[in-house]
């Protein structure tokens, strides 16, 4: 066989079967070798979103008690049943906004139901390029808690916080915000700025 280049072509296309291993099937996009899992404690959640509900409740422009308290038993019995679908719900949105380092292939068949559960802990595992920085990662796990953080405040809020609809509003707000941070962390590392070399 002739050689290309002056590589025989076997060696080619080795090569070649080399470079698709490294790709994502039917892709250009390459296979992330590295496993970034960020761990959620439950606890520290639940801990951060009572003392944000005491000083919202706190500062609640009613002298009502019964008012002030629907804000502030937020993790109360009953009260807790939502704010865990909540923390479940912000924890998908999470991964869907991370989506290009959190997908999961579906199995062949898979069954899903709407039991709640009340993990210790909620755990988001990312597949990330081999030269994603340690304070990217550090960066985003602090963003994800503040976020599950505040859905579960905008939802309570919302329901509870019927005398000051503006608190609601504002931790809406704040989510947001978060959202677009996550979505720029991403979008650097996904389109890494490339500086032309001009003469001036």
């Amino acid at each position: 066989m002739p050689a290309i280049y002056g590589i025989a072509g076997d060696i080619l296309d080795r090569i070649e079967a080399e470079r698709l291993r490294n790709l994502e099937p039917g892709t250009s996009k390459p296979v992330y070798t590295k496993k970034i899992t960020l761990h959620f404690k439950r606890e520290e959640l639940l801990y951060d979103i009572k003392n944000i509900a005491f000083v919202e409740g706190d500062v609640m422009p009613t002298e009502d008690e019964h008012d002030k308290h629907q804000i502030m038993d937020i993790c109360e019995d009953g009260n807790i049943d939502r704010v865990t679908r909540v923390m479940a719900l912000a924890l998908s949105q999470c991964e869907e906004l991370l989506y290009p380092y959190s997908k999961k292939d579906v199995e062949q068949e898979e069954e899903r139901n709407d039991i709640l559960e009340s993990p210790e802990e909620y755990v988001i595992t990312l597949k990330v390029p081999d030269d994603f920085s340690k304070s990217t990662a550090t960066y985003l796990e602090r963003l994800i808690h503040e976020f599950l953080v505040y859905m579960v405040l905008s939802d309570w809020l919302s329901i509870a916080g019927v005398k000051n609809p503006q608190a609601a509003r504002n931790w809406a707000s704040k989510i947001q915000e978060i959202k677009d941070d996550m979505e720029s962390v991403l979008n650097a590392r996904m389109r890494r700025v490339r500086r032309t070399q001009t003469p001036f």
